[in-house]
Protein backbone atom coordinates (compact mmCIF):
# COMPACT_ATOMS: atom_id res chain seq x y z
CA UNK A 1 0.00 0.00 0.00
CA UNK A 2 1.38 3.55 -0.89
CA UNK A 3 2.18 6.01 1.90
CA UNK A 4 0.05 8.65 2.19
CA UNK A 5 1.76 12.31 2.79
CA UNK A 6 0.09 12.11 5.68
CA UNK A 7 1.55 8.57 7.23
CA UNK A 8 4.44 9.89 6.08
CA UNK A 9 4.68 13.15 8.20
CA UNK A 10 3.32 11.30 11.36
CA UNK A 11 6.21 8.74 10.85
CA UNK A 12 8.74 11.43 10.83
CA UNK A 13 7.43 13.24 13.73
CA UNK A 14 7.07 9.74 15.52
CA UNK A 15 10.78 9.18 14.58
CA UNK A 16 12.17 12.51 15.20
CA UNK A 17 10.26 11.99 18.83
CA UNK A 18 12.54 9.21 19.81
CA UNK A 19 15.41 11.51 19.58
CA UNK A 20 13.32 14.03 22.17
CA UNK A 21 13.42 10.87 24.34
CA UNK A 22 16.62 9.97 24.57
CA UNK A 23 18.21 13.26 24.28
CA UNK A 24 17.54 13.57 27.60
CA UNK A 25 20.24 10.82 28.61
CA UNK A 26 22.90 12.52 26.34
CA UNK A 27 21.98 15.58 27.95
CA UNK A 28 21.51 15.14 31.79
CA UNK A 29 23.67 12.39 32.06
CA UNK A 30 26.27 11.62 29.88
CA UNK A 31 27.36 15.36 29.36
CA UNK A 32 25.95 17.07 31.85
CA UNK A 33 25.40 15.51 35.77
CA UNK A 34 27.12 12.06 35.50
CA UNK A 35 31.02 13.78 34.79
CA UNK A 36 30.05 16.17 37.71
CA UNK A 37 28.71 13.82 39.90
CA UNK A 38 31.95 10.79 39.21
CA UNK A 39 34.73 13.50 40.02
CA UNK A 40 32.92 14.85 43.22
CA UNK A 41 31.06 12.41 44.83
CA UNK A 42 31.36 8.70 43.26
CA UNK A 43 35.46 9.68 43.07
CA UNK A 44 35.70 11.69 46.55
CA UNK A 45 38.85 12.68 47.19
CA UNK A 46 40.74 11.13 44.05
CA UNK A 47 42.82 13.35 42.05
CA UNK A 48 42.09 15.00 39.21
CA UNK A 49 43.99 13.39 36.49
CA UNK A 50 43.08 10.26 37.91
CA UNK A 51 39.65 11.05 37.91
CA UNK A 52 39.50 11.92 34.42
CA UNK A 53 41.00 8.89 33.04
CA UNK A 54 38.70 6.60 35.02
CA UNK A 55 35.83 8.43 33.43
CA UNK A 56 37.66 8.05 29.75
CA UNK A 57 38.63 4.85 30.18
CA UNK A 58 35.06 3.28 31.13
CA UNK A 59 33.37 5.31 28.30
CA UNK A 60 36.03 3.66 26.34
CA UNK A 61 34.89 0.23 27.76
CA UNK A 62 31.33 0.83 27.03
CA UNK A 63 32.01 1.90 23.17
CA UNK A 64 34.04 -0.80 22.54
CA UNK A 65 31.71 -3.16 23.97
CA UNK A 66 29.14 -1.42 21.49
CA UNK A 67 31.68 -0.75 18.62
CA UNK A 68 31.98 -4.59 18.49
CA UNK A 69 28.47 -5.40 18.85
CA UNK A 70 27.33 -2.90 16.38
CA UNK A 71 27.53 -4.57 13.30
CA UNK A 72 26.61 -7.63 14.28
CA UNK A 73 23.10 -6.15 15.58
CA UNK A 74 22.38 -3.80 12.80
CA UNK A 75 22.70 -7.16 9.83
CA UNK A 76 20.47 -9.68 12.73
CA UNK A 77 17.61 -6.79 12.59
CA UNK A 78 18.07 -6.20 8.64
CA UNK A 79 17.91 -10.64 8.42
CA UNK A 80 14.80 -10.21 10.29
CA UNK A 81 13.52 -7.10 9.36
CA UNK A 82 13.12 -6.06 12.90
CA UNK A 83 14.90 -3.03 13.63
CA UNK A 84 12.09 -1.32 16.00
CA UNK A 85 11.83 -4.59 18.32
CA UNK A 86 15.95 -4.57 18.85
CA UNK A 87 15.61 -0.55 19.01
CA UNK A 88 13.12 -1.10 21.99
CA UNK A 89 15.84 -4.41 23.91
CA UNK A 90 18.16 -1.87 23.93
CA UNK A 91 16.01 1.35 25.14
CA UNK A 92 14.58 -0.86 28.27
CA UNK A 93 19.19 -1.78 29.10
CA UNK A 94 19.55 1.87 28.66
CA UNK A 95 16.72 3.06 30.84
CA UNK A 96 17.08 0.58 33.50
CA UNK A 97 20.81 1.36 33.90
CA UNK A 98 19.98 5.13 34.34
CA UNK A 99 17.44 4.42 36.75
CA UNK A 100 20.30 2.02 38.86
CA UNK A 101 22.68 5.35 38.73
CA UNK A 102 19.89 6.46 41.98
CA UNK A 103 21.12 3.56 44.27
CA UNK A 104 25.18 4.01 43.51
CA UNK A 105 26.61 6.00 46.64
CA UNK A 106 29.81 7.95 47.17
CA UNK A 107 32.60 6.62 46.39
CA UNK A 108 31.36 4.02 44.58
CA UNK A 109 32.95 4.84 41.73
CA UNK A 110 33.56 1.66 40.34
CA UNK A 111 29.94 0.34 40.08
CA UNK A 112 29.46 3.89 39.24
CA UNK A 113 31.28 3.30 36.00
CA UNK A 114 30.03 -0.53 35.44
CA UNK A 115 26.35 1.00 35.45
CA UNK A 116 26.96 3.88 33.15
CA UNK A 117 28.31 1.09 31.24
CA UNK A 118 25.49 -0.74 30.91
CA UNK A 119 23.07 2.64 30.07
CA UNK A 120 25.71 3.89 27.48
CA UNK A 121 26.20 0.30 25.79
CA UNK A 122 21.83 0.59 25.86
CA UNK A 123 21.35 4.07 24.16
CA UNK A 124 24.28 3.77 21.48
CA UNK A 125 23.13 -0.27 20.74
CA UNK A 126 19.07 1.20 20.07
CA UNK A 127 20.82 4.19 18.23
CA UNK A 128 22.09 1.25 15.76
CA UNK A 129 18.36 0.96 14.90
CA UNK A 130 17.36 4.30 15.18
CA UNK A 131 19.69 5.64 12.81
CA UNK A 132 18.61 2.49 10.28
CA UNK A 133 15.02 3.44 10.35
CA UNK A 134 15.78 6.79 8.44
CA UNK A 135 15.62 5.38 5.33
CA UNK A 136 12.43 3.66 6.40
CA UNK A 137 10.60 6.48 7.62
CA UNK A 138 11.43 9.29 5.24
CA UNK A 139 12.30 9.41 1.06
CA UNK A 140 16.03 10.11 0.12
CA UNK A 141 15.02 13.41 -0.63
CA UNK A 142 14.03 14.46 2.64
CA UNK A 143 17.05 12.98 4.52
CA UNK A 144 18.27 16.05 5.38
CA UNK A 145 15.79 17.74 6.76
CA UNK A 146 14.65 14.57 8.69
CA UNK A 147 17.60 13.65 9.90
CA UNK A 148 18.29 17.50 11.39
CA UNK A 149 14.97 17.59 12.40
CA UNK A 150 16.12 14.41 14.88
CA UNK A 151 18.36 16.61 16.39
CA UNK A 152 16.80 19.63 16.51
CA UNK A 153 13.87 17.48 18.76
CA UNK A 154 16.26 16.01 20.62
CA UNK A 155 18.15 19.17 21.44
CA UNK A 156 15.12 20.80 22.57
CA UNK A 157 13.81 18.03 24.75
CA UNK A 158 17.24 16.99 26.45
CA UNK A 159 17.57 21.15 27.14
CA UNK A 160 13.96 21.22 28.58
CA UNK A 161 14.46 18.40 30.82
CA UNK A 162 18.46 19.23 31.89
CA UNK A 163 16.80 22.54 32.85
CA UNK A 164 14.47 20.81 35.62
CA UNK A 165 17.22 19.23 36.63
CA UNK A 166 19.30 22.25 37.12
CA UNK A 167 16.88 23.62 39.01
CA UNK A 168 16.32 20.89 41.58
CA UNK A 169 20.25 20.52 42.32
CA UNK A 170 19.56 24.92 43.27
CA UNK A 171 16.67 24.34 44.88
CA UNK A 172 16.48 21.11 46.33
CA UNK A 173 13.90 22.16 49.41
CA UNK A 174 11.44 23.20 47.02
CA UNK A 175 10.74 19.66 45.47
CA UNK A 176 11.26 17.96 48.90
CA UNK A 177 14.69 16.95 48.25
CA UNK A 178 17.31 17.11 51.46
CA UNK A 179 20.70 18.61 49.17
CA UNK A 180 21.99 18.63 45.78
CA UNK A 181 23.27 15.41 45.83
CA UNK A 182 19.85 13.61 46.42
CA UNK A 183 18.70 16.09 43.52
CA UNK A 184 21.26 14.71 41.33
CA UNK A 185 20.39 11.22 41.76
CA UNK A 186 16.78 12.06 41.44
CA UNK A 187 17.12 13.76 38.22
CA UNK A 188 18.81 10.02 37.05
CA UNK A 189 15.36 9.03 37.57
CA UNK A 190 13.47 11.86 36.22
CA UNK A 191 16.16 10.50 33.05
CA UNK A 192 14.37 7.36 32.93
CA UNK A 193 11.04 7.92 32.87
CA UNK A 194 11.26 10.89 29.97
CA UNK A 195 13.17 8.04 27.79
CA UNK A 196 11.26 5.46 28.56
CA UNK A 197 7.64 7.31 28.24
CA UNK A 198 8.30 9.75 25.75
CA UNK A 199 10.23 6.77 23.81
CA UNK A 200 7.44 4.42 23.93
CA UNK A 201 5.05 7.33 22.56
CA UNK A 202 7.20 7.53 19.81
CA UNK A 203 7.83 3.83 18.40
CA UNK A 204 4.13 3.44 18.96
CA UNK A 205 3.32 6.03 16.38
CA UNK A 206 4.81 4.88 12.95
CA UNK A 207 5.55 1.04 11.36
CA UNK A 208 8.65 0.06 10.22
CA UNK A 209 8.31 -0.25 6.21
CA UNK A 210 9.68 -3.39 3.39
CA UNK A 211 8.98 -5.88 6.39
CA UNK A 212 10.09 -8.32 4.87
CA UNK A 213 12.14 -12.10 5.37
CA UNK A 214 11.36 -14.52 8.54
CA UNK A 215 11.13 -14.55 11.92
CA UNK A 216 14.39 -16.26 13.63
CA UNK A 217 15.56 -17.72 16.75
CA UNK A 218 18.19 -15.42 18.33
CA UNK A 219 20.99 -17.95 18.25
CA UNK A 220 20.02 -18.50 14.19
CA UNK A 221 20.22 -14.72 13.96
CA UNK A 222 23.34 -13.94 15.63
CA UNK A 223 25.18 -16.93 12.92
CA UNK A 224 23.68 -15.32 10.09
CA UNK A 225 24.27 -11.42 11.62
CA UNK A 226 28.29 -12.94 11.67
CA UNK A 227 28.11 -14.05 8.63
CA UNK A 228 26.57 -10.59 7.61
CA UNK A 229 28.52 -8.77 9.07
CA UNK A 230 31.98 -10.74 6.84
CA UNK A 231 30.21 -10.14 3.50
CA UNK A 232 29.29 -6.67 4.26
CA UNK A 233 32.75 -5.90 5.59
CA UNK A 234 34.31 -7.57 1.97
CA UNK A 235 31.61 -5.33 0.19
CA UNK A 236 32.78 -2.24 1.97
CA UNK A 237 36.28 -2.49 0.76
CA UNK A 238 35.00 -2.10 -3.07
CA UNK A 239 32.98 0.90 -2.27
CA UNK A 240 35.60 3.52 -2.14
CA UNK A 241 33.09 6.63 -1.23
CA UNK A 242 31.79 4.21 1.57
CA UNK A 243 34.86 2.96 2.78
CA UNK A 244 36.80 6.19 3.28
CA UNK A 245 34.01 7.99 4.41
CA UNK A 246 33.27 5.66 7.16
CA UNK A 247 37.14 6.24 8.28
CA UNK A 248 36.81 10.28 7.96
CA UNK A 249 33.64 9.89 10.14
CA UNK A 250 35.62 7.70 12.74
CA UNK A 251 38.24 9.94 13.30
CA UNK A 252 36.42 13.24 13.41
CA UNK A 253 33.11 12.24 15.08
CA UNK A 254 35.71 11.07 18.04
CA UNK A 255 36.48 14.70 18.61
CA UNK A 256 32.17 15.67 18.49
CA UNK A 257 32.12 12.74 21.05
CA UNK A 258 35.11 13.07 23.24
CA UNK A 259 34.25 17.05 23.71
CA UNK A 260 30.22 15.92 24.64
CA UNK A 261 31.28 13.92 27.22
CA UNK A 262 34.63 14.92 28.44
CA UNK A 263 33.80 18.88 28.50
CA UNK A 264 32.36 18.96 31.40
CA UNK A 265 34.99 17.42 33.25
CA UNK A 266 37.99 19.27 31.69
CA UNK A 267 36.40 22.26 33.19
CA UNK A 268 36.56 20.66 36.38
CA UNK A 269 40.12 20.28 36.21
CA UNK A 270 40.39 23.87 35.15
CA UNK A 271 38.69 25.22 38.32
CA UNK A 272 35.81 26.33 37.11
CA UNK A 273 32.14 26.42 39.22
CA UNK A 274 30.04 23.80 38.30
CA UNK A 275 27.35 26.40 38.10
CA UNK A 276 29.19 27.98 35.27
CA UNK A 277 29.77 24.58 33.38
CA UNK A 278 25.86 23.39 33.78
CA UNK A 279 24.71 26.96 32.40
CA UNK A 280 27.33 26.78 29.20
CA UNK A 281 25.41 23.16 28.92
CA UNK A 282 22.16 24.89 28.39
CA UNK A 283 23.68 26.86 26.04
CA UNK A 284 24.45 24.14 23.87
CA UNK A 285 21.33 22.93 23.88
CA UNK A 286 18.89 25.83 23.00
CA UNK A 287 21.02 26.98 20.54
CA UNK A 288 21.75 23.55 19.39
CA UNK A 289 17.99 23.26 18.61
CA UNK A 290 17.84 26.31 15.84
CA UNK A 291 21.08 25.25 14.29
CA UNK A 292 20.74 22.00 13.74
CA UNK A 293 17.57 22.92 11.44
CA UNK A 294 19.78 25.30 10.04
CA UNK A 295 22.19 23.13 8.91
CA UNK A 296 19.60 20.87 7.70
CA UNK A 297 18.52 23.76 5.17
CA UNK A 298 21.74 24.59 4.63
CA UNK A 299 23.00 21.04 3.45
CA UNK A 300 20.54 20.93 0.68
CA UNK A 301 21.42 24.39 -0.21
CA UNK A 302 25.06 24.65 0.13
CA UNK A 303 25.35 20.99 -0.59
CA UNK A 304 26.83 18.68 2.61
CA UNK A 305 30.45 18.59 2.26
CA UNK A 306 30.99 22.47 2.06
CA UNK A 307 28.54 22.27 6.13
CA UNK A 308 30.85 20.05 7.11
CA UNK A 309 34.15 21.63 6.47
CA UNK A 310 33.21 24.63 7.84
CA UNK A 311 31.14 22.64 11.09
CA UNK A 312 34.94 21.33 11.23
CA UNK A 313 36.80 23.69 10.62
CA UNK A 314 34.78 25.78 13.97
CA UNK A 315 35.78 22.53 15.99
CA UNK A 316 39.01 22.94 15.41
CA UNK A 317 39.31 26.20 16.28
CA UNK A 318 37.24 25.92 19.38
CA UNK A 319 39.34 23.10 20.27
CA UNK A 320 42.20 25.44 20.41
CA UNK A 321 40.60 27.70 22.11
CA UNK A 322 39.53 25.89 24.87
CA UNK A 323 43.43 24.34 25.46
CA UNK A 324 44.14 28.03 25.81
CA UNK A 325 41.19 29.53 27.62
CA UNK A 326 41.71 31.35 31.19
CA UNK A 327 38.20 33.13 32.02
CA UNK A 328 34.94 31.84 32.69
CA UNK A 329 33.13 34.23 29.57
CA UNK A 330 35.43 31.97 27.30
CA UNK A 331 33.72 28.60 28.12
CA UNK A 332 30.39 30.22 27.93
CA UNK A 333 31.43 31.36 24.20
CA UNK A 334 32.95 27.97 23.21
CA UNK A 335 29.57 26.62 24.50
CA UNK A 336 27.66 28.68 22.16
CA UNK A 337 30.24 27.38 19.08
CA UNK A 338 29.67 23.92 20.02
CA UNK A 339 25.80 24.65 19.90
CA UNK A 340 25.76 26.03 16.42
CA UNK A 341 27.73 23.26 14.70
CA UNK A 342 27.61 19.85 16.88
CA UNK A 343 23.73 19.26 15.80
CA UNK A 344 24.77 20.27 12.07
CA UNK A 345 27.63 17.37 12.29
CA UNK A 346 26.09 14.91 13.47
CA UNK A 347 22.54 15.40 11.43
CA UNK A 348 24.58 15.95 8.04
CA UNK A 349 26.60 13.09 8.97
CA UNK A 350 23.78 10.95 9.19
CA UNK A 351 21.85 11.83 5.77
CA UNK A 352 25.29 12.17 4.09
CA UNK A 353 25.73 8.47 4.69
CA UNK A 354 22.02 7.54 4.40
CA UNK A 355 22.08 8.38 0.72
CA UNK A 356 25.01 6.24 -0.15
CA UNK A 357 23.91 2.84 0.93
CA UNK A 358 20.88 0.47 0.00
CA UNK A 359 17.57 1.18 2.16
CA UNK A 360 16.98 -2.10 2.27
CA UNK A 361 19.99 -3.02 4.04
CA UNK A 362 20.12 0.33 5.59
CA UNK A 363 20.32 -1.71 9.29
CA UNK A 364 23.40 -3.62 8.40
CA UNK A 365 25.51 -0.47 7.08
CA UNK A 366 24.34 1.73 9.80
CA UNK A 367 25.80 -1.00 11.91
CA UNK A 368 29.25 0.02 10.46
CA UNK A 369 28.56 3.67 10.90
CA UNK A 370 27.50 3.04 14.50
CA UNK A 371 30.61 0.69 14.76
CA UNK A 372 33.13 3.52 13.83
CA UNK A 373 30.97 6.35 15.54
CA UNK A 374 31.78 4.06 18.77
CA UNK A 375 35.34 2.99 17.98
CA UNK A 376 35.88 6.72 18.28
CA UNK A 377 33.96 7.19 21.57
CA UNK A 378 36.94 4.75 22.51
CA UNK A 379 39.93 6.62 21.20
CA UNK A 380 38.90 10.05 22.54
CA UNK A 381 38.05 9.94 25.93
CA UNK A 382 40.99 7.06 26.92
CA UNK A 383 43.43 9.50 24.64
CA UNK A 384 42.15 12.21 26.88
CA UNK A 385 42.74 10.63 30.20
CA UNK A 386 45.85 9.26 29.11
CA UNK A 387 47.52 12.09 27.44
CA UNK A 388 46.65 13.95 30.94
CA UNK A 389 48.48 11.31 33.09
CA UNK A 390 51.20 11.25 30.98
CA UNK A 391 51.90 15.09 31.12
CA UNK A 392 51.74 15.55 34.19
CA UNK A 393 53.87 12.83 35.48
CA UNK A 394 56.27 14.62 32.94
CA UNK A 395 55.62 17.94 33.92
CA UNK A 396 56.42 16.72 37.84
CA UNK A 397 59.54 14.77 36.65
CA UNK A 398 61.26 17.22 33.96
CA UNK A 399 59.05 20.06 34.39
CA UNK A 400 60.19 23.41 36.41
CA UNK A 401 61.70 23.22 39.67
CA UNK A 402 59.01 23.55 42.19
CA UNK A 403 56.15 23.43 39.80
CA UNK A 404 52.74 23.00 42.01
CA UNK A 405 51.13 19.28 41.75
CA UNK A 406 47.60 21.55 41.09
CA UNK A 407 49.49 23.84 38.62
CA UNK A 408 50.64 20.62 36.69
CA UNK A 409 47.44 18.60 36.68
CA UNK A 410 46.08 22.02 35.23
CA UNK A 411 48.65 22.32 32.69
CA UNK A 412 48.55 18.70 31.83
CA UNK A 413 44.52 19.20 31.43
CA UNK A 414 45.44 21.33 28.50
CA UNK A 415 47.58 19.35 26.91
CA UNK A 416 44.97 16.56 26.80
CA UNK A 417 42.19 18.98 25.13
CA UNK A 418 44.83 19.95 22.76
CA UNK A 419 45.27 16.10 21.47
CA UNK A 420 41.47 16.24 20.33
CA UNK A 421 43.07 18.49 17.00
CA UNK A 422 44.31 15.72 15.43
CA UNK A 423 40.91 14.10 14.86
CA UNK A 424 39.24 17.11 13.44
CA UNK A 425 42.26 17.79 10.98
CA UNK A 426 42.45 13.99 10.19
CA UNK A 427 39.09 14.02 9.93
CA UNK A 428 38.61 16.33 7.68
CA UNK A 429 41.35 15.31 5.42
CA UNK A 430 39.82 12.12 4.91
CA UNK A 431 36.08 13.04 4.19
CA UNK A 432 37.64 15.43 1.28
CA UNK A 433 39.06 12.59 -0.60
CA UNK A 434 35.94 10.55 0.10
CA UNK A 435 34.04 13.10 -1.34
CA UNK A 436 36.08 13.45 -4.18
CA UNK A 437 35.82 9.69 -5.12
CA UNK A 438 32.33 9.81 -4.50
Amino acid sequence: MKKTDHDNRRAIWGWALYDWANSAFATTVMAGFFPIFFKQYWSYGADINLSTARLGLGNALAGLLVALAAPVLGAMADRGRSRKKYLIRFAVLGVGGTALLYFVTQGQWESAILVYAAAIIGFSGANVFYDALLPHVARPEQYDRVSALGFAVGYLGGGLLFLLNVIMTRYPAFFGLPDAAAAVRWSFVTVAVWWGGFGLIALSSFRETARTGVSMRLADSIRNGFGQLVSTLRQVRHYKPVFLFLLAYWLYIDGVDTIIRMAVDYGLSLGFATTDLITALLMVQFIGFPAALLFGRLGQAWGIPRCLYLALGIYTIITLWGACMQHRWEFYGLAAGVGLVQGGVQALSRSYFAALVPAERSAEFFGLYNMMGKFAAIIGPAMMGLVGLAARHMLLEFGPDGMAPQAAAQLAARFSMASVVLLFVLGGGLFYLANRAR
